[in-house]
């Protein structure tokens, strides 16, 4: 399939997404958690919108070995853990080798925590409405981690945004979230990077721009 290119950039996609937020503007209990790195500037995009405060949630996808791009699970910041078990048996890895891609991605979420937010505290999330916002949903475990570890702070609403995704996995995820927002759901959709003209990855330089330019944001008065 030849895909036609719907959004130009994450910051444009962002833009788009909030537009469909929009019933949570101006609302001071709302919190936007990005997931690094490619979410980072679509949440950027939705906090402007909503003149919400945004940081980031780390979560680490798990890469098929040899095809890094495919996931068989997902990690999150709290000890979460999800294996795609059906994939990894039918794929013939070892459970040492997953063993150490979790290694190996915890390591490596273990130092984005520490870039990003260095000696900031994590946000409260218990009693607020929180939207977990990325650039796209393909197999959607990487979003599922996060949900599952922003639920065990227990939110007031937990909700999972995204500019396109998969339909499949929007539906998936709908018993996770209390709200998915999605507004290109493609069939056949193959990849989140076809959905963009312009898909190069975030880099943690760009990153840490985005949350500056966030932590100046005006926000709601309460």
């Amino acid at each position: 399939m030849q895909a036609v290119n719907t959004y130009r950039d994450r910051g444009q996609a962002g833009q788009v997404l909030a537009q469909h937020l929009a019933a949570y503007r101006a609302r001071p209990e709302v919190l936007v958690l990005a997931l690094p790195r490619g979410g980072v500037p679509v949440g950027l995009e939705v906090a402007k919108f909503l003149s919400a405060p945004m940081d980031v949630f780390l979560v680490r996808k798990l890469g098929m070995p040899g095809h890094e791009e495919l996931a068989i699970g997902a990690i999150a910041s709290g000890g979460i853990r999800l294996l795609n078990r059906e994939l990894i048996l039918e794929a013939g890895i070892p459970a040492r080798d997953v063993d150490a891609i979790v290694v190996r991605e915890t390591a490596e979420l273990q130092r984005r925590e520490a870039l990003y937010r260095g000696h900031r505290p994590a946000p409260r999330l218990a009693g607020r409405t929180i939207l977990l916002v990325d650039d796209g949903l393909a197999t959607g475990f990487s979003m599922r981690a996060a949900l599952a570890a922003a639920r065990r702070h227990e939110p007031a609403w937990l909700a999972a945004a995204v500019p396109v995704g998969a339909p499949e996995t929007c539906d998936e995820l709908a018993e996770q979230a209390d709200e998915i927002v999605c507004p290109l759901r493609p069939s056949p959709f193959q990849a989140v990077g076809l959905w963009y003209d312009h898909f190069q990855p975030t880099t943690d330089e760009e990153v840490h721009a985005c949350l500056r330019e966030a932590a100046s944001l005006p926000r709601p008065k309460t």
